[in-house]
């Protein structure tokens, strides 16, 4: 059961129809997504889930903007970011987007406050104010004691908490995560699971989360699965 009420009646933040995506394989072209179809309203967290090497990666990187569909239409926030250019969608990106990843990509000279800042200082915010929001939201995640710490004396589960405080910094409409605990052990991962949920309730913003673990999916709103390159509902 979903640890977060189901949110209803809310604005678009993401509408995507027909996208589709192959590549090119030794064996002929790899045809990854065959016309996704997807709404998905403010305040929600949706997951999807599958299996390895399905297409959810490839997936969220097209609604992140990170890549471009080879069909389809792309709307975040009424914008239709597929006919963005290169150096529109990196604008966009930064002030509507957050990311976070399996490996949580901080930078290891910067402290875990200096990572959390760097969002904001690259959309030309002050740097007293970057501070004072990083400090905010490192709080937030659980981490008020670990400011002046860098990446490699944090542990896993630490290092990846500081990653979704950086995601969250700008508050973005939209938060994008691929398998944020895939590499965490199982206290770990559900504390950050745990974490995810309560931040979604709290700031009413969109999660849209690809994984393979049904833990992480039980803290959604709705669960749709990927399989043969199609989404279906599972709640």
């Amino acid at each position: 059961m979903s640890i977060l009420a189901s949110v209803e009646g809310d604005a678009p933040v993401l509408e995507v129809n027909g996208i589709q995506k192959a590549y090119r394989a030794p064996s002929g072209r790899l045809e990854v997504l065959q016309g996704i179809d997807l709404t998905v309203t403010r305040g929600t967290v949706l997951a999807i889930y599958g299996v390895s090497g399905v297409g959810k990666s490839t997936l969220l990187n097209i609604l992140g903007t990170l890549d471009r569909p080879d069909h389809g239409t792309l709307a975040i926030c009424g914008q239709r970011v597929d006919r963005m250019s290169e150096g529109e969608l990196a604008r966009f990106r930064a002030r509507r987007l957050g990311f976070v990843f399996q490996f949580h990509h901080l930078l290891p000279e910067f402290t875990a406050e200096e990572n959390v800042m760097m969002p904001l200082l690259i959309a030309g915010r002050s740097h007293a104010e970057a501070r004072q929001r990083a400090r905010a939201e490192l709080t937030a995640v659980g981490l008020p004691q670990r400011w002046e710490h860098r990446p490699a004396e944090l542990s896993g589960g630490e290092a990846q908490r500081v990653a979704v405080a950086r995601a969250l910094v700008a508050e973005p409409e939209l938060v994008l995560a691929d398998e944020p605990s895939g590499n965490l052990d199982h206290r770990a991962a559900t504390a950050l699971h745990e974490l995810l949920g309560s931040l979604a309730e709290a700031k009413h913003q969109t999660f849209v989360i690809v994984t393979h673990n049904d833990r992480l999916a039980s803290i959604a709103h709705r669960v749709m699965t990927l399989e043969a390159g199609r989404l279906s509902p599972v709640r």
